[in-house]
């Protein structure tokens, strides 16, 4: 006699494995779970790009950091004074000093730099030796100007600076001359320029605020005291001679009311940064050459100014040394379309199981799955050791193979795999292509995916879903 209970448990039993509408909704959950996989997985990837930064953060430390020149400015004291009326008490007189600043009326700098690639592990950082000459001409400075009395001005107390943002990058005594003079300098944490050189900061558009550090740091150089006691003996002309070590990024202040630069070094990818690019270049595998000229008219100060009032800003340019790293940004940006491999995947399966009658098992999907996802980690890990592109071949081939000797198992023909392989084959294919087209990736993507739904609705038009022996074609 049959058992009422088992009778009826067989009964679901089998409505739960021959219903497509209970198969679709187990496959859509598979896809949900494997949302948690893939989100730890990008997680990853954002943690191993911190952590390389970090880790070139360190080296460039320990080496010299990145540099900012500014100047030389000439900078002379002056007494100001102020009446102040007491009343009855008369007439007080307030005097104190003021520094008076002055930009070079020509400045032009030229300079090599030798790059250098530092290690640790399988990190790498960008860094530099520089030689740079200095030249600069400044016309005598215009008191009246600035409502100043001749007799005001503390000729004896001028100097110039220099503004180097780390002084640890000076490897040898620069070599400082007025004329044909030789002159002595000395470092200083304060040499009275209100320059807020950002660290790090690419253009005008990508520069913030800057802490009370920073703005400490970019007030470091070299002061230059200068050996004048009367306008007579006012010098024209200023040769630095600066060895300056650096790391990724060598940037320049337009002091001048001409400024012209020129560099050269053996770097075949330079990055020209900044607010203006070089008026010529040239690169090629053996380096790079380049030349600005900025005038006075394309930077937002003045040529000279009594006190503190103005901050020598907004008009730094100069080269960035990177070494290109940007696996970590295109394995986020592949991880990033895993769910729609995933789910292209599925479907496929699942059209293979309506349109072929071939039973697979939701544990298959599962496997399948896992394999897609652990592909993004194989990717993210041999791409720090050979590059995205040969990482992405190797890792995409790896897992189509995989994905294809595991089918195998449960396909009902070999033509079914071969069609189910090429089909992955050109998912990640189609990928690729997107990552590497960054400006046309949405137009093509979207291209992509319309004609991929517009296949999906051709080859499944000849379905009858609410036939009665549908169940019969997932058996």
């Amino acid at each position: 006699m049959e058992n009422p209970q088992t009778s009826l448990f067989e009964k679901l039993n089998r409505w739960i494995r021959e219903s497509i509408m209970i198969k679709l909704g187990s496959i859509g959950f598979l896809i949900l779970i494997l949302l948690i996989p893939q989100a730890w997985i990008q997680s990853l990837m954002v943690e191993r790009e911190d952590r390389a930064e970090a880790v070139v953060g360190e080296i460039t430390t320990k080496w010299s950091g990145e540099q900012n020149i500014t100047g030389p400015v000439l900078v002379v004291p002056v007494v100001k004074r102020e009446k102040i009326d007491k009343g009855k008490e008369g007439i007080e007189i307030r005097e104190w000093t003021e520094k008076a600043f002055f930009l070079p009326e020509k400045l032009k700098v030229t300079g090599k730099v030798d790059p250098q690639v530092l290690h640790r592990g399988i990190f790498e950082a960008a860094v530099y030796a520089s030689s740079l000459n200095v030249d600069s001409h400044f016309l005598p400075p215009d008191f009246q100007k600035l409502n100043v009395a001749p007799n005001d001005v503390l000729w004896k107390d001028a100097y110039l600076v220099l503004g180097i943002t780390d002084l640890r990058g000076i490897s040898e005594n620069p070599k400082l001359k007025m004329g044909d003079r030789e002159l002595t300098g000395e470092p200083s944490n304060n040499i009275g320029l209100s320059s807020e050189y950002s660290s790090g900061a690419g253009h005008s558009g990508d520069r913030e605020d800057v802490s009370g550090d920073q703005k400490k740091s970019s007030e470091k150089g070299i002061v230059m005291k200068l050996p004048w006691r009367t306008m007579n003996d006012f010098s024209e002309a200023f040769s630095i001679q600066l060895n300056l070590k650096g790391s990724t990024l060598l940037y320049f202040v337009p002091v001048g009311k001409t400024t012209e630069v020129s560099l050269r070094g053996p770097w075949a990818n330079p990055s020209f940064d900044g607010d203006f690019l070089p008026a010529s270049r040239q690169i090629s595998e053996a380096g790079f050459t380049a030349d600005w000229k900025i005038l006075h008219y394309n930077r937002p100060f003045s040529q000279e100014w009594i006190g503190g009032n103005q901050a020598l800003t907004g008009a730094e340019f100069g080269v960035k040394l990177l070494i290109p790293v940007d696996q970590y940004q295109k394995s986020i940006r592949t991880a990033k379309y895993g769910i729609l491999v995933i789910l292209l995947t599925f479907i496929s399966l699942f059209m293979v199981e309506i349109m072929k009658k071939v039973r697979i098992h939701p544990f298959q999907y599962i496997l399948v799955g896992a394999a897609l996802i652990i592909y993004y980690s194989l990717l993210l890990s041999l791409s720090e050791h050979l590059g995205y592109d040969l990482a992405y071949g190797v890792a995409s081939l790896a897992t189509v193979v995989l994905v294809a000797l595991y089918s195998s198992t449960f396909l009902a023909s070999r033509k079914l795999v071969f069609v189910f392989t090429g089909l992955l084959a050109f998912f990640y294919g189609f990928i690729f292509v997107i990552i590497q087209l960054q400006d046309y990736s949405l137009l093509l993507g979207s291209i992509g995916l319309f004609l991929t739904v517009g296949l999906l609705m051709y080859f499944s038009r000849g379905i009858q879903w609410y036939r009665d022996d549908l169940r019969e074609s997932v058996v």
